[in-house]
């Protein structure tokens, strides 16, 4: 069994002064898509933005996080639940998986019950590609309020 898996994040730009206290929480409370690591040892080995749209960070940000030990990209929930969601998620996830041979997961911590609620008006997450972006980062109630 190895010792621990290097993990790196990257957050939408328009949230770049994010300290990231809800993917951190989440993190250490293993919800949302870090629950994927149950009490396996996790180290976060890079935090950074995308730099915003098209995501011209995505290249040399993996590149440093490769060099310090990543060995799977989350891409923040932040890029799910923003107005509008990334119209760039799946090309992210695409790139990094083919340039770098990385697993790359959806989200960091749960859906904040009140993005669940607006994005459901809007009928933002309708299709099943959009359902299984959300997928790993869906909550119960309970959890997903304490994550507004």
């Amino acid at each position: 069994m190895k010792e621990k898996t290097g993990i790196g994040i990257i957050i939408c730009d328009r949230y770049r002064r994010c300290a990231g206290g809800k993917c951190f929480r989440s993190l250490s409370n293993r919800e949302g898509a870090f629950r994927r690591y149950g009490s396996e040892r996790v180290e976060v080995v890079g935090y950074t933005t995308c730099d915003g749209c098209p995501g011209g960070n995505i290249e040399y940000a993996v590149d440093e996080m490769v060099v310090n030990g990543a060995e799977i990209i989350h891409l923040a929930t932040g890029l799910i639940v923003g107005y509008p969601p990334c119209p760039y998620i799946r090309y992210f996830r695409e790139f990094i998986e083919k340039r770098y041979g990385l697993e790359v997961v959806y989200g960091t911590h749960p859906i904040p019950e009140k993005y669940l609620i607006m994005h459901r008006k809007l009928g933002t997450w309708e299709t099943e590609e959009w359902n299984d972006i959300i997928q790993p980062c869906m909550e119960e109630e309970k959890v997903r309020l304490s994550y507004d």
